[in-house]
């Protein structure tokens, strides 16, 4: 399939939307309202320290909603006044934040099923608006709904589209995609889409062995096995690894993702020489401003004297993830949470440890004066981030009472 040649179609058509309705102003009175905090602003205006009582908050910097994620929540709240009475539907969460999928749940926006990891389009009717995420769609949801005859809202983050641009230079070059990102997120999934051959990966890691693979061969069923969920239909190492080219999911370490560029820049230049490099590695920069923003402001803060970290994100957002890892390599007690119900009475609290697992831990909270970091990735709203603050000023008083 040509995938240029389709989206481009599908940019032409009048059944396509990407972008506002003419709601702005409207609708950034109502996100303002329903997502910004005045507590969080008096921070920023006091150079990102705030104390209060016992407890000194040190907040990054860089963190929260980005350009993209706001462009994409505000693109949702403007198609369900656009569209008052038409049957909407989101093929994803808009983001990971929990609150905000939670909001246009209530505005009768409705969610694609999913059934045994599947995706039931069954229920989307001709004349249906569908909203396509922050993340993207792969460009068979895309032509699905199209053929179906839906109204498409595209509120893909731009960054996401510059990576799908990248991935379709690599194929007409023949090259393969390798792409650093986890095989089954759904912007992987929606770039990968968009590739002709690709070969996806996790870390360094498997990027050295896919890597180790091309300079001295290795057992290829132990390969195939070993990426069976990561790489195109009919991939085939020992052919398609002779010219690649580095692409990845935008929420990843931006510190990895660059490694890895080096790596296979290296790996080509060793096995095929300086003067071929480019008949045989393509790379682009297809790193996230936002993303780097707020892991390069979370190295920042992780370099300062902190008891604890309060890292805010949903559970299956990838960029918050990455913004804890940073505080567990550096040994300081960290909690990654979506909401502020996770701050349980008697100073427990619920947690997304880096495994996937929850955990709840008990007398997380020291005694006496303490400094605290907290950020909070792409997704997650300024108001989700002040609850939390002002929780954790709560249990101090309250402990210091008792």
């Amino acid at each position: 399939m040509d995938t240029k040649a389709f989206k481009r179609s599908l940019q032409h058509s009048e059944n396509y939307h990407r972008r506002g309705f003419g709601y702005q102003a409207e609708v950034a009175a109502e996100l303002e309202s329903e997502y910004q905090s005045n507590l969080i602003q008096e921070i920023r205006n006091r150079n990102y320290n705030f104390k209060r009582g016992d407890v000194t908050i040190r907040l990054a910097q860089a963190f929260g909603f980005c350009w993209g994620v706001e462009r994409a929540v505000a693109m949702a709240y403007e198609t369900r006044k656009h569209f008052p009475t038409e049957q909407i539907w989101i093929t994803n969460e808009i983001i990971h934040n929990p609150s905000v999928n939670q909001r246009l749940r209530e505005m009768d926006v409705n969610f694609i099923p999913v059934e045994v990891g599947k995706k039931d389009f069954s229920v989307v009717g001709s004349g249906d608006v569908v909203i396509l995420p922050a993340f993207g769609a792969s460009v068979q949801e895309m032509q699905l709904l199209n053929d179906k005859g839906c109204k498409i809202v595209d509120t893909t983050c731009p960054w996401v589209s510059k990576v799908w641009n990248t991935v379709e230079k690599h194929k007409k070059g023949d090259f393969t995609s390798i792409i650093h990102g986890k095989y089954n997120h759904e912007e992987t999934v929606a770039t990968s889409s968009f590739a002709g051959k690709y070969l996806i990966v996790l870390n360094l890691q498997q990027a050295e062995y896919v890597t180790n693979y091309i300079l001295n061969g290795g057992d290829k069923d132990e390969f195939m096995t070993k990426f069976s969920k990561a790489c195109s239909a009919g991939f085939n190492p020992d052919v398609d690894l002779e010219r690649v080219g580095i692409a990845n999911q935008t929420t990843m370490l931006k510190g990895e993702t660059e490694q890895i560029g080096k790596l296979f820049e290296r790996t080509m230049m060793q096995k095929y020489g300086p003067q071929e490099l480019n008949q045989h590695f393509q790379s682009f920069n297809t790193i996230c401003d936002a993303t780097q923003e707020r892991q390069d402001a979370m190295f920042e803060l992780v370099d300062e004297k902190l008891d604890l970290m309060i890292v805010i994100g949903g559970f299956n957002s990838s960029n918050t993830t990455h913004l804890q890892e940073i505080a567990v390599e550096r040994a300081i007690p960290s909690y990654h949470i979506d909401c502020v119900e996770r701050i349980k009475s008697g100073n427990a609290i619920e947690h997304r440890q880096l495994n996937g697992e929850l955990k709840i831990t008990e007398n997380w909270l020291p005694n006496g004066e303490i400094v605290v970091g907290v950020t909070s990735g792409a997704s997650t709203p300024d108001k989700v981030v002040e609850d939390v603050i002002e929780k954790i000023f709560e249990l101090k008083v309250t402990a210091a009472v008792v």
